[in-house]
């Protein structure tokens, strides 16, 4: 196989340090809701295995089967809370970068 062949290309961006404190806040906020969105649709995976959400689900689930949904429930809001902790994170060293960007008065 040959190698990749990839162009030599130089980018020039100009953004002033307001524009990128709003873009990394802004992207913040997008994985948020994404995360948010991720929240609900595990507990509408929840409801619909336990009968609340769509009620008369034939044939019922058994008890393993909802032990199963259970653990990729559990497993799925593990893997949130750590991307969540990296978001607080990404924010933090935002505001921390920031602070001495400040005029005291």
């Amino acid at each position: 196989m040959s190698q990749a062949s990839i162009p030599n290309i130089t980018p020039v961006i100009s953004i002033t340090l307001d524009q990128t404190t709003s873009l990394l806040l802004a992207s913040i906020a997008l994985e948020e809701l994404a995360l948010a969105q991720i929240l609900n649709a595990e507990a509408e995976k929840l409801q619909f295995v336990l009968g609340t959400l769509d009620p008369g689900l034939e044939p019922a689930p058994t008890l393993s089967d909802i032990l199963l949904v259970n653990a990729s429930v559990r497993q799925t809001i593990q893997d949130v809370i750590k991307k969540d902790m990296l978001l607080q994170f990404k924010l933090e060293n935002i505001v921390d970068n920031l602070l001495p960007q400040i005029p005291s008065i």
